[in-house]
């Protein structure tokens, strides 16, 4: 019974271990974006999976390599953000790949960033009217920081929070963001979070 029930015990591990693994899967994915010479473009991708996906970023093909490109992960590991500043045109413009792998599979989704010189910005684009400003705020208290923009259509405004996007669903009620079109213009976005340590908004 001995030699036979212990090939059959590693058989059984063998399988409850295979379907614990699962493939990448995307969570997020980047979008199209235009931007103008000069200015920065954000690219944000997150993926689950057991094993945990590894996130690259490719650029036509081969993985980013630049001073101007930076990758910033999740803390949780997640995912990462494809930050590129200062936007040069043409060189910047092109495909860029983000590639999510593990033991499992691996998944790719393209996005196109094109960047527009300041005499090709066409009318109704979007232009930030009040950015939010350096506060120093003593901990436990409260700090609003104000964003407005125009364009047309509307534009969508998204914090970001040493260069990540911010998250006011996982924060424990801290940070919430509230719309308002007082005094402002169309599209204004308010950020209102409770300060328990050193932090700047971006």
């Amino acid at each position: 019974m001995v030699p036979i029930a212990r090939p059959l015990l590693l058989l059984l591990a063998f399988f409850l271990h295979a379907d614990a693994e699962t493939p990448p899967r995307f969570t997020r994915t980047p979008v199209d974006q235009t931007g103008v010479s000069g200015g920065v473009a954000s690219f944000i991708c997150q993926a689950t999976g057991d094993p945990r996906p590894k996130i690259v970023w490719n650029k036509k093909g081969k993985k980013v390599s630049n001073q101007r490109f930076e990758v910033i992960e999740f803390d949780d590991g997640s995912g990462s953000v494809l930050r590129i500043q200062p936007l040069r045109t043409p060189r910047d413009e092109a495909i860029y790949e983000c590639v999510a792998s593990n033991n499992v599979g691996e998944i790719s989704v393209s996005t196109r960033l094109t960047v527009l010189r300041e005499d090709q910005i066409p009318r109704g684009f979007p232009t930030i009217d009040m950015g939010p400003q350096l506060k120093v705020v003593e901990r436990t208290r409260t700090a609003t920081m104000l964003c407005a923009a125009s364009g047309n259509p509307d534009p969508e405004i998204t914090w970001f929070k040493d260069f990540l996007p911010v998250d006011t669903s996982n924060n424990n009620g801290r940070i919430k963001q509230l719309r308002s079109g007082i005094n402002f213009s169309p599209s204004s976005l308010s950020l209102l979070f409770n300060v328990l340590s050193t932090s700047v908004m971006s």
